[in-house]
């Protein structure tokens, strides 16, 4: 997804959300307002707007403090719920067919940063563990991403 079609969805959810010059954070929710920093590339707000829309939806109340340990859990939701919502499976799946053979290919493909990418690999490895099927697709998490097509 793009950062427009994201601002859209955020738009339908009734969220009013603003590009601020932010110092400590990439970006914030508070209620129905969403702040994301202003100096950052369109594919990096993308996925600072998909984290804080996972916050939207999986967080409640003021999880500012990440020395406890439920504000981190609830932080986690977020972030796995974006990961999900920008890349998910089938994402992988789809660049592959889409001839994507490299990260930042799909990276490209998928309008998202590198270090999301990673990260969302990391969370993947830790759900399904080596390797996931999904439709005729094979996707292996180790010793590094890879994907098969099964015929």
């Amino acid at each position: 997804m793009t950062y427009e079609q994201l601002l859209t969805e955020s738009d339908q959810e009734g969220l009013l959300t603003k590009e601020k010059a932010l110092l400590a954070n990439k970006g914030r929710i508070k209620g129905k307002r969403i702040a994301i920093k202003k100096d950052m590339t369109q594919v990096e707000k993308g996925c600072v707007l998909a984290e804080e829309l996972g916050h939207f939806h999986t967080t409640a109340g003021d999880i500012m403090d990440q020395t406890v340990f439920l504000n981190r859990k609830q932080e986690r939701l977020a972030r796995i719920w974006a990961y999900d919502k920008m890349i998910g499976l089938q994402g992988l799946t789809a660049s592959f067919s889409h001839g994507c053979r490299t990260a930042s290919e799909i990276c490209e493909y998928l309008n998202i940063t590198e270090e999301f990418l990673t990260d969302a690999l990391s969370y993947y490895r830790e759900k399904y563990g080596v390797c996931a099927r999904y439709l005729n697709y094979i996707i292996y998490f180790e010793p590094s991403l890879g994907i098969i097509e099964l015929i």
